[in-house]
C-alpha cells in the first residue's frame, strides 16, 4: 500500500527547484552518489562529513535511509509553500538518483505533481501540528493520510465552529509554550560542565551584573562569582556553585557550600538534578541568603533574559524567539 511522505524545503526555499525539475529533494551529502548505501553505511559517511554533529547523525541517517531505501514508486509526497500557505501533493514516479547539477538538494527523486494544492487553512489543528515537524522528511499516521486525500480527492469536510477554532488554536499555543520550555530543558542538559558554568556566567552578566568563573582548585565550591563592579567591592556579591549531573545535591553539600560565608554574602546553588527535601531544608534555615536554582529556574531564567546575552552566549545557546497567539 502507498505511504504519504512529508518532505519540508528548507523553510519554501526549494519549493520553485521542487516543481520546476518534478522532484523532492535533500541537501546532505552534496558531493556523494548514496546509492546502495544501507542505513549502517549513510551513519558512517555522515559521520565522515559532519565529525561536529554526531548527536544530529542517527536522525539524519534516518531520514536520508528512508528517502533512498524506504520511498517507493507510487508513493504519495507532500512539501509546503509557506508563502503561499499551500501543500503540494505529487506522486513519486522514481527511484533515488544522485543528480549534481541540483546543487541545493542533489539527492533526488522524480515526481509527478498533481494540480490540485492543499490549502493548510483546511487543514485540522491535530494535522497541521504533525505537519509542523521540524524534521526534513517523516511519514504521516493513517489516519492524517486519510485527511489528505479526502481533501485531494475533495470529500466533504465538516466545517468546525470559528469559537471552537479560536479555543484549539489557543491550546496548541499554550502546548508549543510548554513544548518549548522542555526542548530548552533537553539542550540546558546537553551541556558539558564548563559549558553550565560559562551558561551560569551568561545569565548573571545579563541581569546587570559582571559575572565571571573562578579558577579551578581551592574555591570552595565557588564556580561563578559576580558582582556590581566585577571586583566584589560592591554590594552585592554573588557565589555561584554549579553542580551539572542527574543526582539531586543532598543538605550535606549545601551546608558544605555556605560553610564560611558572610551573612553579606549572596549565594547562589545550581544543581540541574535538582535537590533533595533535606537540601531545601537545609537552605530555607541557612544564615547566608541562599538562592536554590533547578533546571526548570534556570530555563525560566533564560527566556526572561537571553535577550540581552552577549554574541558568545547565544553561539553556546543558539536559541529564536516565536511569537504565538494568546487569546
Amino acid at each position: 500500500m502507498e505511504k504519504l511522505w512529508v518532505v519540508r524545503s528548507s523553510n519554501g526555499g526549494f519549493i520553485e527547484t521542487f516543481l520546476s525539475k518534478s522532484i523532492i529533494g535533500l541537501g546532505w551529502c552534496p558531493e556523494v552518489d548514496l546509492k546502495n548505501l544501507d542505513l549502517n553505511g549513510i551513519k558512517k559517511l555522515l559521520s565522515e562529513l559532519y565529525p561536529t554533529k554526531e548527536k544530529s547523525i542517527p536522525t539524519w541517517a534516518g531520514m536520508l535511509n528512508n528517502f533512498i531505501n524506504k520511498m517507493n514508486i507510487d508513493d504519495i509526497v507532500l512539501t509546503y509553500d509557506p508563502s503561499s500557505r499551500n501543500y503540494y501533493v505529487g506522486k513519486i514516479i522514481s527511484d533515488y538518483s544522485y543528480n549534481s547539477k541540483i546543487v541545493d538538494c542533489p539527492q533526488t527523486r522524480k515526481v509527478q505533481w498533481y494540480q490540485k494544492q492543499i490549502s493548510r487553512d483546511s487543514l485540522s489543528n491535530e494535522l497541521k501540528n504533525s505537519l509542523g515537524s521540524t524534521l526534513t522528511l517523516f511519514q504521516l499516521r493513517k489516519e492524517q493520510e486519510k485527511e489528505i486525500l479526502d481533501l485531494l480527492n475533495d470529500k466533504k469536510q465538516i466545517p468546525k465552529d470559528s469559537s471552537l477554532i479560536k479555543e484549539e488554536n489557543n491550546e496548541n499555543a499554550l502546548m508549543l509554550i510548554e513544548n518549548s520550555k522542555e526542548i530548552l530543558k533537553d539542550f540546558i542538559q546537553s551541556l558539558d560542565p564548563d559549558e553550565m558554568e560559562e551558561l551560569v556566567k551568561e545569565i548573571l552578566n545579563a541581569m546587570g551584573y559582571i559575572a565571571q568563573r573562578t579558577k579551578k582548585g581551592a574555591d570552595r565550591g565557588v564556580d561563578v562569582f559576580a558582582s556590581k563592579d566585577g571586583l566584589g567591592l560592591e554590594e552585592p556579591r554573588i557565589f555561584a556553585e554549579v553542580k551539572h549531573r542527574k543526582g539531586s545535591m543532598s543538605s550535606q553539600e549545601i551546608r558544605a557550600f555556605t560553610g564560611g560565608r558572610k551573612s553579606t554574602d549572596k549565594c547562589l546553588y545550581i544543581s540541574t538534578g535538582g535537590f533533595s527535601k533535606d537540601a531545601k531544608y537545609e537552605a530555607e534555615r541557612s544564615n547566608v541568603p541562599l538562592k536554590l536554582l533547578d533546571i526548570d529556574d534556570l530555563a525560566n531564567l533564560i527566556t526572561l533574559y537571553y535577550d540581552k546575552f552577549s554574541a558568545e552566549g547565544k553561539i553556546l545557546l543558539p536559541l529564536k524567539k516565536v511569537y504565538l497567539p494568546l487569546k
